[in-house]
Formats: structure tokens, sequence, C-alpha cells
């Protein structure tokens, strides 16, 4: 059967689970989790950090697990999510609060994830981060 034609799942549970998967985004990266990133994104991954790096997959992983910042909180907020056949793209607001470089820091940064819905689940295939004022110097 065609993928596009075959039965999809209800549009509100799929908005639920990149809901979660946002939130565990966030939680991922305050651990430090490259678990989560290696079973989530997919593996062709390119992305857009806040200080407009392009970074692959591992470029990512390489990102999160830096040892420059220590987490506090790292949420995700006001996200929102649009579903298009196989694809979903979620929008959220990312707010970190740690230490980096020895220097107590607090951020926030907009955030647009693009997910393709496969038969394991969703995974990331690209993404956008924006550095919201005042503009701090951090891994992501």
């Amino acid at each position: 059967m065609d993928a596009c034609l075959r039965e999809r799942p209800n549009p509100e549970l799929q908005r639920q689970e990149v809901v979660a998967l946002e939130k565990e985004t966030a939680r991922a990266i305050k651990l430090g989790d490259a678990t989560f990133f290696r079973r989530v994104y997919s593996d062709d991954f390119s992305g857009v950090l806040s200080r407009g790096q392009m970074v692959d997959k591992a470029g990512l992983i390489a990102a999160v697990q830096a040892h420059d910042i220590s987490y506090d909180s790292f949420t995700a907020s006001d996200v929102k999510v649009l579903l298009y056949r196989d694809l979903a793209v979620a929008t959220s607001t990312w707010s970190m609060r740690g230490l980096l470089k020895g220097q107590r820091v607090n951020s926030q940064m907009r955030v647009m994830h693009v997910y393709m819905y496969t038969a394991g689940g969703y995974r990331v295939v690209t993404a956008q981060t924006t550095l919201l004022p005042p503009y701090l110097q951090q891994p992501l």
C-alpha cells in the first residue's frame, strides 16, 4: 500500500507524541543524553544551531555533550505542532539556565523541528534554532 494512503493514527495522538518528543529533547539536552538523539534523530539529519552553524547528527550530539556548560534547567514550552501527511513541524521555546565556562547564564531560543513519520515512529530530519536576545555564547 502507498505510504501516503495508509491509515493514519488519530491527529491529536500524533500531536501529543510530537509534543512529548519536544519535551524529551529538552530533557536529553539537559542531561547530555546522546542515546536519545541517536534514537530519535534521522541518520541524515541536518540542522542549524543558534549561531548559524550547520550540523549533522554527529555534530549535534557533540554540541549536546559539550563540557563547557552544565544546565540547572532546560525546558521546552509553547510547543505548537502542525501535521502534514508524513511530516510534523514543531515550534517551541527553549529556556535554559546554567553554568557556561564558570559564568551563570540564562537564555531562550526559538526552535523548529521537522519530523518524518516512519515505521519506527517520528524522526527529526531537520531543525533550526534561533537565539533570542540577549545573545550569549553557548554550545547549541
